[in-house]
Formats: C-alpha cells, sequence, structure tokens
C-alpha cells in the first residue's frame, strides 16, 4: 500500500530519479533557468527550494548536507556565495514555474523554471525605469520653462 507516500516517482526508481532531480537542480543553479516537462519541474521545486533555505545558513555542516544531495561543488558554491544572498530576505518561494505550452515531438506539456530573484521583468521590487507616458511630456516642458524663466531671473537680478 502507498499511504503517506505523495511525490511524484517520474516513472523511475530511486537512484535515477535522484541522479536526475539532483542534476537538474545543478543546472538551474548555474543558469537560473532551465526548460523541462511540468511534472519534472514540480519534483524540482520540492527538491531544491529545501536547499536553497540551507544556504541561507553559510555553515559546514549546511554545506555538507547540501553537498550529498547535489553532489557538485561547484553548484554548491554557486548556492552559497551567489544565490543565498539574493534571497536572504526572502521567507520562501525561490522557484518560478512558467507553463510554455506543448513539446513538439511527443506533446508533453513543458515548463520553464527559474529561480525568482534572477529575473528582473516579473519582479515587481528590482530597480527599473519607470514607463513614460505621452502626458508626462507636457509635464516636463512646463518644467523646462520654468526653469528657464528662473535662470532668466537670476540673469537680470545680477
Amino acid at each position: 500500500m502507498r499511504h503517506g507516500k505523495k511525490f511524484n516517482h517520474l516513472g523511475r526508481q530511486t537512484a535515477h530519479r535522484k541522479a536526475m532531480l539532483a542534476n537538474m537542480a545543478c543546472s538551474l543553479i548555474e543558469h537560473k533557468r532551465i526548460n523541462t516537462t511540468i511534472a519534472k519541474a514540480k519534483a524540482l521545486r520540492q527538491f531544491v527550494e529545501p536547499l536553497i533555505t540551507k544556504s541561507k545558513g553559510d555553515t559546514t555542516h549546511n554545506r555538507r548536507v547540501v553537498f550529498s544531495y547535489l553532489r557538485n561543488k561547484y553548484a554548491v558554491t554557486e548556492l552559497f556565495k551567489e544565490v543565498s544572498v539574493k534571497v536572504a530576505d526572502r521567507p520562501g518561494g525561490y522557484v518560478r514555474i512558467i507553463k510554455l505550452g506543448n513539446r513538439q515531438g511527443d506533446n508533453a506539456p513543458m515548463a520553464m523554471v527559474e529561480l525568482v530573484d534572477y529575473n528582473t521583468t516579473y519582479n515587481p521590487n528590482s530597480k527599473k525605469k519607470k514607463k513614460t507616458t505621452r502626458r508626462g511630456k507636457a509635464k516636463k516642458a512646463e518644467a523646462v520653462v520654468d526653469t528657464v524663466e528662473s535662470t532668466e531671473d537670476k540673469k537680470e537680478d545680477n
């Protein structure tokens, strides 16, 4: 009976599934964004989010625990040095899954998995320019006229 066994086995043996998820997590950490199927994306989210939470506390024990999952020292270094700094103030939800449609060959539903803090277009807190509208030009023109008049007034006073 399979009571309480909730995670998706993805049609693979345990060792294959763990190796695949570790490789996908390393790719996600390295490239910040990967494309995969929706089922694998959801399994990857469950796999990688606890590791990112562990990376917030940079201790030797946490590094060894994360390394036991990822088995790639470069990915562990990247996770603890760069990713953990970006997500330090975030209380969870480090991974975003965006559905892309179906794959051409076998019609499998595809998704893009990305680290939330690395995408500036979806991130509302990122520092980006405000959109300008046509109405703003009239205000700018008035401000320019005011500054020109004030500089002329100063010249007349001198």
